[in-house]
């Protein structure tokens, strides 16, 4: 997505962050640009992850690496998009989860905690924790998904109609933004906002929620249903990829990806077509790449058990 406004250094950021801190109220964040280079047809369109690792997140930038996070532990896995191969960037720890993940172009990953109710900032290069953001202090919450968009990083909480957003590259407090308008929050227990990309004025954000798209003013907070135009809702709706005006939503447990043409207000959303293959096990989230899309296998169906095998999966656009 275009960036609107200059990114904060990396050196900024940690010259400001010498302390990991839970509750922490500072960070740098921003939206990772997908590659523009097309990723050669040798590179391979599937590879492992760790056995037991209960991926949910993926995320890429400029550079051919593919960041995937762990459900189990909190960990970071990191691989080689050339040749499949990867590594463990960052160990978590027993009782934390990273979901959703976004790879800013400074380097610095924004990660969300799950049950914790956390943002976390880690060092792409190194896998060290820069800082913890407590976002919630909310008894039962799930931050999944976050966009950088802007001056911010902006995180779903999947059970409180709720946006997060934590500045980056400078001190301040987390921004709550309440959902209102024509949002349907979903009853306790059941998980609502999801997924979310900017629209391609960037003036709002576009969020799923239980099958529908909402168009989310990120002044005022008032969500507008998105018009679907050849398709009546987007079940299941997980991680959003943004390309132009073009919106795939990864609709996980369906195992399929729906392509829809958003208007220039992202008014409307209308079916383009949709996207398949045998290898989707329950994918959540996609990242880019090139004329490639990467996602990861959560596997849901499964048995989530340290033996599990998981995988990473790629599909041409």
């Amino acid at each position: 997505m275009t960036r609107n406004h200059p990114q904060p250094s990396r050196r900024t950021f940690l010259g400001g962050t010498a302390l990991a801190t839970v509750g922490l109220a500072t960070a740098g964040v921003g939206t990772a640009s997908a590659a523009t280079r097309t990723a050669k047809v040798t590179w391979p369109t599937e590879f492992p992850l760790p056995d037991g690792w209960l991926p949910e997140g993926i995320t890429i930038g400029r550079a051919p690496y593919a960041y995937m996070g762990s459900r189990a532990n909190g960990g970071i896995y990191r691989t080689d998009l050339r040749t499949g191969e990867g590594k463990v960037l960052h160990a978590g720890a027993t009782g934390l989860a990273a979901v959703g993940l976004k790879l800013d172009s400074d380097g610095l990953l924004y990660v969300c905690g799950g049950a914790g109710g956390t943002a976390k900032v880690i060092d792409s290069r190194t896998g060290r924790l820069l800082a913890t953001h407590q976002l919630t202090q909310n008894a039962a919450p799930f931050i999944n998904d976050v966009v950088l968009h802007k001056d911010r990083a902006w995180f779903t909480d999947s059970r409180d109609a709720v946006l997060y957003g934590v500045l980056r590259g400078r001190s301040g407090a987390v921004r709550a933004l309440p959902l209102s308008g024509e949002w349907v929050q979903q009853p306790a227990g059941v998980n609502s906002a999801n997924g979310l990309v900017a629209t391609p004025d960037g003036r709002g954000l576009i969020v799923v929620n239980a099958g529908q798209l909402y168009n989310v003013n990120l002044s005022t907070g008032y969500a507008t249903k998105i018009a679907l135009s050849g398709g009546e809702n987007v079940a299941n709706g997980d991680g959003l990829v943004r390309i132009g005006r073009t919106l795939y939503v990864v609709q996980n447990r369906l195992n399929l990806i729906s392509v829809w043409d958003l208007d220039a207000k992202a008014a409307t959303a209308t079916l383009r077509s949709t996207i398949t293959d045998p290898r989707f096990d329950v994918s959540t989230t996609a990242a880019r790449y090139g004329n490639r899309l990467y996602l990861v296998n959560a596997r849901f169906t499964s048995p989530q058990t340290p033996e599990t095998t998981f995988t990473g999966v790629a599909v041409s656009l």
